[in-house]
């Protein structure tokens, strides 16, 4: 049934992260799907591109994608089973992409508890289950 999950992971907190990534490892187990984690680094403001390095956006893309590979060999997911992906832009836009790039069956995320902020806000898990063409599944923390 759910054969490709995508797993957007803010590595700032990877702690948030885990039941996420446990719930799709569950999953692609029992449906033997594969599982991508992503990762979405912001866009370098442009009144700060000119007191940052000039590959600055490739150094983070890098520490990013290092990051993301030490939490997949964690993951307990067999290694030809998971993959991940850093892209660049605004959270929701990019994971919303991704999944509709890959194909995914289903968006496994974690978000926390609602607050009043968030009612009236939105949430990027929020505005991903409003509009992801696929399944969402919100894993509370």
């Amino acid at each position: 049934m759910f054969k490709s999950i995508l797993v957007p992971i803010d590595l700032a907190d990877t702690d948030l992260a885990k039941p996420a990534i446990a719930t799709a490892a569950t999953l692609s187990q029992t449906w033997s799907g594969s599982v991508r984690l992503l990762n979405v680094l912001p866009m370098t403001p442009v009144m700060l591109a000119e007191y940052v390095p000039a590959d600055f956006d490739e150094q983070q893309r890098q520490t990013s994608e290092e990051a993301l590979a030490i939490v997949a060999r964690e993951s307990g997911i067999e290694a030809g089973r998971i993959s991940s992906v850093v892209r660049q832009g605004g959270i929701y836009h990019e994971i919303l992409e991704e999944a509709v790039h890959m194909k995914a069956d289903l968006i496994v995320m974690t978000s926390h508890r609602p607050a009043m902020r968030t009612y009236f806000l939105g949430s990027n898990a929020g505005h991903v289950v409003r509009y992801a063409k696929c399944s969402v599944l919100v894993v509370r923390h």
